[in-house]
């Protein structure tokens, strides 16, 4: 059967799907295994999301992936995405970074177990357990799958939680996909307006004096903003890190009422011309694999996805 440290893996599941003349009837289906529970499991298909009832599965199993990028580049795009949203404290153990941004986003609070940290896994974690307990939070750590699937088992085994998977999406700038030209003009900024930072507040659940550094700490960063009849309606930020290879997208954000019009692919464009001026090849975003209108938006403008990671919770 699958266990947890399954998540983010290519599974197959033949589930039962009917009887006629007394037999099960079988169906087929493949693709990567993003949430288990002990009355689902929900897999992203070629097709899209499919959740199947534990008690229709008749087999399921782990199967060798597609194609997956080696480890080295998920380490280095691991490295350029933490460069693009940089905690303002910070610790090492060996390769490991420990990133803590008073509790604002998962990313900037969690420790990321790339590379080797000088010690025994279970001597490794538990000064993770420490470090964050010292500053008062609770501990987390980013785990990039399937690279850090042994962190994972040994977090499942401290009985650790999980919060949803998080797919890190990227396409070449040259493949990204034009946007219209009928649409308002999009304003880059080297500094976010209080008007961005309303909207990102909204957004995030309020802005502390630590989420500004980690919006503004990066030495080639864009506030984007679409304005209309003097309100703004969307607004985006875009990074060049990775040695100036990768432009991270973030915070793409439409007002409710503004959506479905092409503002979000209108400021993703302007980032991405921004970002390829300064020499960037890549663009990557990170986005939770349940949003799916956003996963929809992507997927419509060339993204696919690079690997995935799940943020672990210490109980």
């Amino acid at each position: 059967m699958l266990r947890q440290q399954d998540v983010g893996h290519r599974i197959v599941v033949r589930r039962i799907v009917g009887i006629r003349e007394g037999r099960p009837l079988f169906s087929d289906a493949l693709g990567e295994l993003v949430e288990l529970t002990e009355t689902h499991l929900t897999l992203a298909t070629a097709q899209g999301q499919l959740q199947v009832p534990v008690d229709e599965v008749h087999r399921a199993k782990r199967v060798p992936a597609a194609r997956r990028p080696t480890a080295a580049a998920v380490v280095a795009l691991e490295l350029a995405a933490d460069e693009a949203w940089p905690a303002p404290t910070r610790g090492r153990l060996g390769d490991w970074l420990l990133r803590s941004a008073g509790g604002w986003t998962g990313r900037a609070n969690s420790a990321l177990p790339v590379g080797d940290p000088d010690r025994p896994l279970p001597a490794a974690l538990d000064a993770v357990e420490r470090w964050y307990a010292d500053l008062g939070q609770p501990a987390m750590v980013n785990t990039p799958l399937p690279l850090a699937v042994p962190v994972g088992a040994e977090l499942d085994a401290r009985g650790w939680g999980a919060r949803p998977v998080t797919l890190v999406q990227t396409v070449p700038l040259a493949a990204l996909r034009p946007d219209r030209t009928d649409l308002p003009p999009v304003e880059l900024t080297a500094a976010p307006s209080d008007d961005w930072l309303a909207i990102a507040a909204g957004r995030k659940g309020g802005l502390p004096d630590s989420a500004r550094h980690v919006l503004t700490a990066v030495d080639r960063v864009r506030f984007a903003q679409v304005y209309a009849d003097g309100e703004l309606l969307a607004i985006g930020r875009g990074t060049v890190t990775g040695e100036g290879r990768w432009l991270g997208l973030a915070l793409v954000e439409v007002l409710p009422r503004a959506r479905r019009q092409g503002l979000a692919t209108r400021v993703i464009r302007a980032l991405a011309d921004w970002g390829a001026a300064l020499g960037a090849t890549h663009a990557f975003l990170q986005v939770e694999q349940r949003n799916g209108p956003a996963v929809t938006l992507y997927h419509a403008l060339g993204f696919t996805t690079h690997h995935t990671y799940l943020t672990r919770v210490a109980p």
